[in-house]
């Protein structure tokens, strides 16, 4: 399963349409090309597979992060290394 974490803009290639976003800091690229709303570095967004889907704001993209941190140090440290596994199948990698 692939969850959508609340992703930072971090910059924006405005020739090839795509940014580099953090995800709980973990820096990856994605694709501009679905988005229908104007982004701008520091903007939150979700991605699915490779791709900005939506605009978030900051407040609730802040949150969700809390909530993401609190179950993850909840995790049995077996847990994550398996969540982080498991991450690398998700095609949005």
């Amino acid at each position: 399963m692939c969850l959508s974490i609340p992703s930072k803009i971090k910059s924006i290639d405005l020739e090839m349409n795509t940014c580099v976003v953090d995800t709980m800091g973990v820096e990856r690229g994605s694709s501009l090309d679905l988005i229908d709303q104007d982004v701008v570095i520091g903007d939150y967004v979700l991605i699915h597979i490779g791709f900005a889907m939506n605009k978030i704001d900051e407040e609730d993209a802040l949150e969700s992060l809390k909530v993401y941190r609190e179950i993850i140090d909840k995790m049995e440290e077996q847990d994550r290394l398996d969540a982080i596994l498991e991450s690398e199948n998700c095609p949005n990698r």
